[in-house]
Formats: structure tokens, sequence, C-alpha cells
């Protein structure tokens, strides 16, 4: 479920967005002034977007938006009753993803936000942790602490199937099959057991207690 932050101060327009836009997939979470914005990004989840009204009762929405952009990469659609290129310009040199003048459609709204989450979901690097192992797979980064460990292409596809499906046992006929893929007959039956000791000797003692075996029946990442 994606969180929406709406700061916009008429009331009527903050919750006629809330009403025709609430889904299954989206939770609306609403302020009129930017004193209530800010204590609502304080809390958690953080928001996964926002919908901005620049002309704010207790200041400019551009001040938020500045903030929000210094802090992170969360999205920000701005909702502003001014419909002046500069205003427009300003916005977005700012670091808002879009910019919409009132009154809109709340078809097109719908459209930009969809949008917006799907632009900021494909440039997000997830990273993935475990005590002291960070991984990143989508960047080909494992860590312990601050200390980058190098793995190969073998181990770094055995770690993030297994711990991508963390919990789960997968049997060795299933990880040779997905990491040696279209070739699992022409490997070695030692090829995964050597993968697996490699991988836990260079995890260390960051690693103990995560890759464990579960004999008989395979492999599986403990979280």
């Amino acid at each position: 479920m994606k969180n929406i932050l709406v700061v916009e101060d008429d009331r009527g327009l903050r919750e006629g967005i809330e009403l025709a836009l609430k889904r299954e997939e989206f939770q609306f979470i609403l302020c009129e002034n930017l004193k209530q914005a800010g204590k609502a990004l304080k809390n958690k989840p953080e928001p996964d977007l926002i919908l901005l009204d620049i002309n704010l009762p207790d200041g400019s929405g551009y001040d938020l938006l500045k903030e929000v952009k210094a802090a992170g990469n969360t999205p920000i659609i701005i909702l502003t009753a001014n419909d002046f290129e500069l205003d427009e310009v300003r916005g977005l040199e700012l670091g808002a993803d879009d910019y919409i003048t009132k009154p809109f459609s709340l078809m097109v709204l719908r459209a930009r936000i969809d949008k917006a989450l799907k632009n900021a979901g494909r440039g997000r690097k997830e990273e993935k942790r475990f005590g002291e192992l960070t991984f990143c797979f989508e960047e080909m980064q494992v860590k312990a602490g601050d200390e980058d460990i190098a793995l190969s292409k073998t181990e770094l596809k055995l770690l993030q199937i297994l711990v991508e499906n963390k919990n789960i046992i997968l049997s060795r006929e299933t990880l040779i099959d997905k990491i040696w893929t279209g070739g699992a007959e022409y490997v070695d039956e030692n090829a995964l057991s050597v993968t697996v000791n490699r991988l836990r000797s260079k995890l260390g003692k960051s690693g103990e207690g995560y890759l464990q075996t579960v004999y008989g029946k395979g492999y599986v990442w403990k979280a």
C-alpha cells in the first residue's frame, strides 16, 4: 500500500482527493498546513508521494519542497492556483516531480500520481539489511559494516536467490537450476557446495546464522 501525504488548506479539495482516489493500494494522510505536514513527515511510515499546495496559511509550500528534497527523493506533485510559468519553473527547479494547476481533473491527478510513483520505483535502489550485512543487488554491492565484500557473479547470484527467498528451504536442485540456468545438467555436482562454502567464508562472522544448511533438504537464508 502506498502512503500519500496531501498538504492542502482547502478542506473540500483535500477530502475530495482522498474520497475519489482512495483504493486498496492508497492510504492518505491529510494536512492543512506546513506545521501538520512537518509532524506527519516525522512519523512512520514515510510517505511514498506528496501532493503539495504552494499557498498555505502558515507559509510557502516551496519551503517544504526544498526540505523534503534535501533529505531524500520522495516524489512531490505541486497543486496550485498559480498558473504563472515562473511558479511552475521554480517548483520544478526545486525538485518537484510534477505540477498541476487548479482546477484539475481527478482522473488526470490519478494518472500523474501513478506516473510519479512508477518513476520513483524505477530509480530506487533497494537495500536489504541483516545485522552488519547490507546488500544492494541492483548495484551488485555487498557490505559488512563499512567494508565491501567482493563476490564472484555466481556467489552473488546464490546470495540473491537465498535472500529473496528468506526462511524458505531451497533444494540443491532448485538452486543449481536457478544459478546455472539452461546448463544445470553440465554442472559438476560439487559446484554448489563449493560456492556455498566460499560465500560463507567471505561473509565471515557477519554472516553466521544466516546461511544455513538443512541436511537432506538444501539451504536456507534464515532471518
